[in-house]
């Protein structure tokens, strides 16, 4: 049996000023439906797609696999770079191969982190952006870098 390792870093919630809806690719429809899937065991309102956050999340993993680098980055920055208004934001992120890199992993591996779990399981979260993508990633082959923007 092929393993895989799994990464994660969160950034808790922001506070600050709301948007639209976009579309997703299928990795990012996978993670999308499995975090709405917990929420709705939990009692929460499903997320929603915003294309703002949606263009946000896809750039920061596009950028943290480029620079092979697992970080935030400049969250707020990136925020009113691409025109994300909110009341309070945060960011869950993910990277990791094989079985670990399922949409189903990468939610189970946050609900398992008491930061991650916290931002997945906001009642106020009601929009985010998924950026799911796949490249070589601190020389692994076939990894999946996932950044999860919320806003509320």
């Amino acid at each position: 049996m092929r393993q895989g390792i799994v990464v994660l870093c969160a950034l808790g919630a922001l506070v600050f000023p709301i948007a639209a809806t976009a579309g997703l690719g299928a990795h990012e429809s996978a993670l999308l439906g499995e975090m709405n899937r917990v929420r709705a065991v939990h009692g929460l309102v499903a997320l929603r797609s915003d294309a703002h956050l949606q263009q946000a999340a896809v750039a920061h993993s596009r950028e943290m696999l480029a620079s092979n680098t697992f970080a935030h980055g400049a969250f707020s920055s990136r925020m009113l770079q691409y025109n994300v208004s909110f009341a309070v934001a945060g960011e869950n992120l993910a990277w990791g191969t094989g079985p670990l890199a399922s949409a189903h992993a990468i939610v189970a591996a946050w609900l398992a982190s008491p930061e991650h779990r916290a931002n997945l399981l906001r009642p106020s979260f009601r929009r985010v952006g998924v950026g799911d993508l796949a490249g070589t990633f601190q020389g692994h082959s076939g990894a999946r870098i996932v950044t999860a923007d919320f806003a509320g």
